[in-house]
């Protein structure tokens, strides 16, 4: 099957899955291991940016070890900081190059090359959907518009996801509302 099908149908499904589902985690978890498996990498990871902090948080991952993903503190200043301002940042050799936070722990890892998209949301940046390749890989042009295509959705299914939780909450407190008004007149 060519690589553009496949990735098609990784679209397919992605989308479908965010449209099926109002479970945030169970959403971030269907493009991640969507994406692993659609590109044949070693992992897949998306992160969270946390305004608070200035971190970038794990929403969901596949593919890689918790001693990696809890090796400390990801700084959105440092940890390939251009992606989530600058657009797709292709790293294909970890051990030699600046912007990796973590250059050791990525080797012992067995990460060679990190994909990092940022994930958008009008406008302003709201987490990363990084891709880890176990052999150098020089990231195509189609591979970049994929994983960019996903990272859009990842982001408007977040938005999604928020909304949802809003309104649910809204209803709930709404109905609470209603219902001590009516436990009022019944007296």
């Amino acid at each position: 099957m060519k690589k553009e099908v496949m990735n098609y149908e990784t679209l397919l499904k992605v989308t479908h899955g965010v449209v099926m589902s109002k479970d945030p985690e169970e959403v971030v978890f269907l493009i991640v291991e969507s994406v692993k498996s659609a590109l044949e990498a070693k992992g897949c990871a998306l992160f969270l940016f946390n305004r608070k902090t200035n971190e970038l948080e794990v929403a969901a991952s596949m593919g890689l070890s918790s001693t990696y993903l809890n090796k400390g503190p990801l700084s959105a200043m440092r940890s390939i900081a251009r992606s989530l301002k600058d657009g797709p940042v292709a790293i294909n050799d970890v051990t030699d190059d600046p912007r990796i936070q973590y250059p050791e722990e990525a080797k012992k890892e067995g990460i060679a090359s990190i994909l990092s998209v940022p994930i958008v949301l009008r406008q302003s940046p709201i987490g990363v959907l990084r891709v880890y390749s176990a052999e150098t890989w020089e990231a195509t042009l189609e591979d970049v518009n994929f994983v960019q295509a996903v990272a859009q959705i990842a982001g408007m299914a977040i938005e999604m996801s928020r909304l949802y939780k809003g309104l649910k909450d809204s209803i709930e407190v709404l109905k609470a509302k209603r219902g001590a008004k009516t436990s009022k007149s019944k007296k």
